[in-house]
Order: C-alpha cells, then sequence, then structure tokens
C-alpha cells in the first residue's frame, strides 16, 4: 500500500525544468538584418547622388543632350567622332539648339552631353546594385520574414523612375514647338518619386537598424498624436520639394531676385497673365516663385508648432530628432533666401537641393521615432 503524498508534490515522475528561451520574437526572423541594413545605405547614398547630378543637369540646361530613350545600349557613350558629331546633329533638330543653342560647337555639346550620360548612367548603376543584392539575400535566404515585398518595392518604383524620365525628358524634345526645357510637372513628378524611394530606403534603415523585439515593444509606447504632426509635416515638406521643382523648372528662381518683396512689391507684377489661368501654376515663373515662398514661410509656421510639440516629448531621442528635423528646417529658408538674392547661381541652388534631401530624412527620423521611441531610463 502507497503512502501518503504531499499535495506539493509533482505527479509526473519527470522532474525536469525547461528553461526560457529569450529572443523567441526574432527567431527566424532576423535574417542578415545588418548586410540588408548596409545594402540600403549604399543604395540611399546613391539615389541622393542622383538628385544632385539630376539637378547639376537642370541647372546646366543638359537634360535634353540626349535625344533618345536607349536603356541598355545608352550606356556606352560615342566612342569616335563620327559618332559625336551624330549625337551632335540628333541635337540639333530639336528646338532648345533652334531657340536657345546655335552658338555652340561640338565641345560645348560634348560638355552638357556628359551631364545627361551621367545622369542616366547613375540610374543604371542604382539599378543594377538593387537587382544584385536583392538577388542575393534571396537566393541566400537571409531576408528577413515579412521583408520581401518591402524590399521589392524600391526596385520597382526605380523602374517606373526610369520610364518617368524619359516621360520628363520627351516633353522638351520636340520640334517646331518652342519647348527650350522639360515641362515643369514633369520635372516635379520625376524628383517627387525620388524622394518617396529616399524616404522608403530611410525608413527601412531606420527600421533594420533595431531588432523585431525592439521594434514590438517600442510600439507600445507610440506617441499617436506626435506622430500625426510628424506626418503633417513630412507631407508639407515633400509638397515644397515638389514646388520648388517647379520653380527650378522653369528658372523661376532667377527672375525676383529681391526679398522679402519681388520687383518691389507682395505679389509679381504680370503673375497670372498666361492664358487659360491653370498654366500660370506651372510656367508664370512670378507666381510659382510666389507660391513656393508664401508655402516656405507656412513650413516655417507648422515646423515651429511641430518642434514646440516634440520638445515635450518623454522620449530624449525624440526631442533630440525634432531639434534636428528643425534646426534643418531654419537653415534651408535661409539658404532659400540667398538662393533667391544670388539668382540661383550653380553651386549654391545645388546645396539648397540638398538641404532638402537633410530636412526631409530627418522629418522622417522624427516621425519614426514618434512611432518606435527608444526608451531611456530615469537616470538617464
Amino acid at each position: 500500500m502507497s503512502g501518503k503524498r504531499s499535495i506539493f508534490e509533482e505527479v509526473s515522475g519527470d522532474t525536469r525544468k525547461t528553461a526560457a528561451q529569450p529572443g523567441m520574437i526574432d527567431r527566424g526572423r532576423g535574417g542578415a538584418r545588418g548586410a540588408i541594413r548596409a545594402w540600403l545605405m549604399v543604395l540611399f547614398a546613391l539615389v541622393v547622388a542622383m538628385i544632385v547630378v539630376g539637378g547639376l543637369t537642370r541647372l546646366t540646361d543638359s537634360g535634353l543632350s540626349i535625344t533618345e530613350w536607349r536603356p541598355v545600349t545608352g550606356a556606352l557613350p560615342p566612342m569616335s567622332e563620327s559618332e559625336w558629331q551624330a549625337e551632335f546633329d540628333k541635337y540639333k533638330q530639336i528646338d532648345q539648339w533652334r531657340l536657345q543653342n546655335q552658338w555652340m560647337e561640338l565641345g560645348d555639346f560634348k560638355s552638357i552631353y556628359w551631364w545627361e550620360w551621367g545622369h542616366r548612367q547613375l540610374g543604371r548603376v542604382i539599378g543594377l546594385v538593387w537587382a544584385l543584392g536583392y538577388a542575393g539575400f534571396l537566393i541566400a535566404r537571409k531576408i528577413p520574414a515579412g521583408w520581401h515585398g518591402r524590399l521589392l518595392l524600391p526596385g520597382a518604383l526605380g523602374g517606373i523612375q526610369g520610364a518617368i524620365g524619359w516621360w520628363m525628358v520627351s516633353s522638351g524634345v520636340t520640334q517646331g514647338e518652342e519647348m527650350t526645357s522639360v515641362a515643369s510637372y514633369r520635372l516635379a513628378t520625376h524628383l517627387g518619386l525620388a524622394f518617396v524611394i529616399l524616404g522608403l530606403l530611410a525608413w527601412y534603415m531606420m527600421a533594420l537598424g533595431r531588432s523585431e523585439r525592439d521594434l514590438m515593444q517600442a510600439r507600445r509606447a507610440k506617441e499617436t498624436r506626435l506622430f500625426g504632426l510628424a506626418t503633417g509635416w513630412m507631407h508639407f515638406a515633400f509638397l515644397q520639394i515638389l514646388i520648388g521643382a517647379l520653380v527650378a523648372g522653369i528658372d523661376a528662381g532667377r527672375n525676383f531676385v529681391d526679398w522679402p518683396l519681388m520687383a518691389g512689391q507682395f505679389f509679381p507684377p504680370d503673375a497670372t497673365e498666361l492664358t487659360p489661368l491653370w498654366r500660370n501654376f506651372f510656367e508664370s515663373p512670378g507666381l510659382v516663385q510666389f507660391i513656393h515662398r508664401m508655402a516656405g514661410y507656412l513650413l516655417l509656421a507648422y515646423g515651429i508648432m511641430a518642434w514646440l510639440r516634440g520638445r515635450r516629448s518623454a522620449h530624449a531621442q525624440t526631442r533630440f530628432a525634432f531639434n534636428a528635423a528643425f534646426a534643418a528646417l531654419l537653415l534651408q529658408v535661409v539658404l532659400g533666401i540667398v538662393t533667391v538674392l544670388n539668382a540661383a547661381p550653380l553651386h549654391i541652388a545645388i546645396v539648397h537641393q540638398l538641404m532638402a534631401v537633410a530636412v526631409f530624412v530627418l522629418i522622417l527620423r522624427a516621425r519614426f521615432l514618434c512611432a518606435y521611441p527608444i526608451a531611456t531610463s530615469v537616470r538617464g
């Protein structure tokens, strides 16, 4: 007959205990997060370079020097004097040469050709770096769970960007239509998509810089109202970037070079003389620059509000992110004024465009930290 058993005695004969297994959230989901993040950093740097080279191509009026879209064979530049002359002859058939650049000799043509060729070549390099990286991680099965579609998206948008680039150039490769540059709204579309791609890469880099477990825990502390404010700030900055592209597309920054007035008055003269009326919003230098200025003032006012709210965040990293974004915005406003007062010279105008990248990415980082705040101890 068995003896009495304690109510606290284990029923099973197996007294072994299973140890707790930390990190189960990340198990099977980590992939090569660090390597993928490094790859995205390279793509990010290349896209920034693409925006800068694209800006210089526009500022030097080089964008129409290549009159054909040859995605594959166009990778090779002219290799002989006869090939150079053939390209120059094609350029001579369009309105830009007939109305604006008849003074050019072959040597002058080569200088603008290299800008446009370099811009297109850099686009090919970006596509190649993306394709090789994505294929490599896919074959090695190192892509984290849930990231396949996200990493595919920048490549797909890059392909669309190439087509939009030619759609933009084709608007200026005309004969008898009096066009000497690309359509400004197409230029804005082209630049806008570049910033969308840049924003995706930046967001992915920030997310991959932290573990899945960390992101899941941080999401519980999301500052919803501040996140909404940062989202509005990001969209407003993006809109101002598009308006800036319209300014660049028609050289509006070189038409009115006084500030804070425009030609000595608040509203520029002859700003709505084009017909129909809607054309003025894309083609009137006075109205387009006026809109860019007013949007800049409003963006600054919104930025002050966002910064004051961001300073009240419970998280030190988030507060610093809002400080950095606002400081960049202030510098960008000053650069904008300097650009206008100096009639948008190439070196100042390109710094102004590069600063727009910094403002956009820093606002994006503030938004990310609102969604995934980094907790700090009471002591620190």
